[in-house]
């Protein structure tokens, strides 16, 4: 069955579809975006769930010009709200390297006397100073893993803003931040703060080891 690609239905299971992507595929050096759905089918699954195939075009975060075509299949689980949708993928041709990009921000953060430590990111303003992009865009793909194992086809949640980030020291070669972010749901309009701690190498990617919801009064 065809969605109209205005529909709430199509756009929240784009908006999860990219999440994951991104979490999947990008690094400080790389954040993916939505720039367009371009087709949306709904399949409904007897005593399965609802299965979405998705056609979406990607944007780098940092280089609006830079896209990618994109193909997607998302199922929502019915009933159970433990188990995260199944997505899978096929991205139509390549991705920007961002090897160098990644391996500067990696030595320098490794390279630093002490840890580092920011907070509101971007600004109330939208402004996320140069230094903090790597730091923004580290966000920016691990929120992507709390989106993919948190929604529903009720939800369409997006990274706010950084709150607060602080480095944890580590005596291997991983680096490690733990974030307080906000996840704004487009839905409800709700702002959810949400706890995440992030293990990023250049050779390994990102991994999310920890992340918890956190209450209201936590973002203040």
């Amino acid at each position: 069955m065809e969605v109209p690609l205005s529909h709430g239905l199509a756009s929240r299971a784009a908006a999860l579809a990219t999440g994951y992507l991104c979490y999947r595929r990008g690094s400080p050096g790389r954040g993916l975006a939505l720039r367009s759905l371009r087709r949306a089918r709904r399949e409904d699954i007897d005593d399965v769930g609802h299965k979405y195939y998705l056609e979406l075009e990607l944007e780098d975060v940092l280089d609006k010009d830079s896209t990618v075509n994109c193909t997607a299949e998302v199922l929502y689980h019915l009933g159970n709200k433990n188990i995260a949708p199944d997505v899978q993928f096929t991205l139509e041709g390549e991705l920007k390297n961002t090897d160098e990009a990644d391996n500067i921000f990696y030595n320098r953060v490794k390279s630093l006397e002490k840890e580092l430590v920011a907070e509101n990111i971007p600004d109330s303003h939208g402004n996320v100073p140069p230094e903090m992009e790597p730091i923004h865009l580290l966000a920016w793909v691990a929120s992507g893993y709390v989106i993919w194992q948190n929604s529903t086809e009720n939800t369409k949640f997006q990274l706010a803003q950084i709150k607060h980030v602080k480095q944890v020291k580590r005596s291997d070669e991983y680096l490690e931040f733990d974030y307080m972010i906000l996840l704004h749901d487009m839905v409800s309009q709700e702002i959810i703060p949400w706890q995440m701690t992030v293990l990023w190498h250049p050779q390994h990617g990102v991994q999310v080891t920890q992340d918890s919801r956190q209450p209201k009064h936590a973002s203040g």
